[in-house]
């Protein structure tokens, strides 16, 4: 009877001070991640004890007088962040595409370099340039958006009048969709360079196959690059909706706060956790601190859901498994 002779790989000492490293790697960051989650949760215990569920169904925020909730902040942080993405996807998978396939191998290179620096500038000079520029100027497509989608209660507008174009202006200021834009624009770079990287190692032999079977570039991307780059396309995705419900700064200078559900994205008024927090972390007292801790806490384990959702999904849909070349 043959049995088959067992092969053993001897590791050599690089080999096993790597693998040791990249283990406590791994361990230190889940450490840390659950360091954090564990400071918030004890900070903020004595606000969840006083409000308990009501914390999540409460709009107002007056902690002082124990009424307070994140209802409101967290509908404004989900809605800046769904706009965001809505903006930035097609934005990041069309410079993507362009940089990877298209672009002109000298031109490659500076947009490379460009995008890179657009992820590289501060929120801050972001958040400025959507309050005095940007804002001035989108104006006009959200009252264009207000009266021809308006019968859509996202796009509602209350005040205004479809067919009025006198409408005071100040509504459509400060609102979900200013802030959107401006966040979108800070996270599609990110996006773009997740996207880019993944398209570009597409394999070289399914591109040339398909051109041989007569594709057009833009067949050969639909049938080669998209499906083969579908995991990144995903990770990027999620990776900007993360950054998205965390921005602090731009969204903190641009909104006009309220502590009321606001589902309309083109109306004045809204609000995020992180502006929350930004704005009553100077002067809150010992309990409205750890009003402000419990809903950091909410923010950081959305943003845990995001990700494990988004690792979920990515596992499944690996890039490069298939392809319908």
């Amino acid at each position: 009877m043959l049995v088959p002779r067992r092969l053993n790989a001897a590791r050599g000492l690089g080999d096993r001070v790597f693998r040791h490293q990249l283990t406590a790697t791994g361990i230190a960051v889940l450490a840390i991640m659950a360091g954090v989650g564990l400071f918030l949760l004890l900070r903020a215990g004595q606000a969840l004890r006083a409000r308990g569920f009501a914390f999540l169904t409460t709009a107002a925020w007056q902690p002082d007088v124990h009424n307070f909730g994140i209802a409101a902040v967290l509908t404004g942080t989900v809605l800046i962040a769904l706009v965001a993405v809505v903006i930035s996807v097609p934005l990041a998978v069309g410079t993507a595409l362009f940089i990877s396939d298209i672009a002109p191998r000298r031109l490659r290179r500076t947009l490379v370099t460009m995008v890179d620096l657009m992820a590289a500038v501060p929120s801050v000079v972001y958040g400025l340039w959507g309050l005095f520029f940007l804002q001035q100027h989108v104006i006009g497509l959200s009252r264009w958006l207000s009266e021809w989608l308006g019968w859509i209660p996202l796009f509602k507008v209350d005040g205004t009048q479809p067919g009025e174009p006198l409408a005071t202006e100040s509504v459509f200021t400060a609102s979900t969709f200013v802030a959107g834009i401006v966040v979108a624009l800070m996270v599609a770079p990110i996006q773009c360079s997740v996207m880019r990287e993944v398209f570009s190692q597409a394999p070289a032999g399914e591109r040339e196959g398909a051109y041989a079977l007569g594709a057009t570039r833009w067949g050969m991307i639909r049938s080669v690059v998209l499906p083969y780059g579908k995991g990144g396309m995903i990770g990027g995705t999620m990776l900007g909706l993360g950054r998205a419900l965390g921005e602090t700064i731009a969204v903190y200078l641009i909104i006009s706060p309220v502590f009321v559900i606001q589902p309309h994205i083109l109306q004045t008024g809204s609000n995020s956790v992180s502006s929350l927090i930004a704005l009553h972390y100077g002067d809150a007292s010992d309990f409205g601190m750890s009003a402000l801790m419990a809903a950091g806490l909410a923010l950081f384990l959305l943003t845990l859901a995001v990700n494990f959702t988004a690792s979920t999904v990515v596992a499944r849909s690996r890039s490069g498994a298939q392809s319908e070349a």
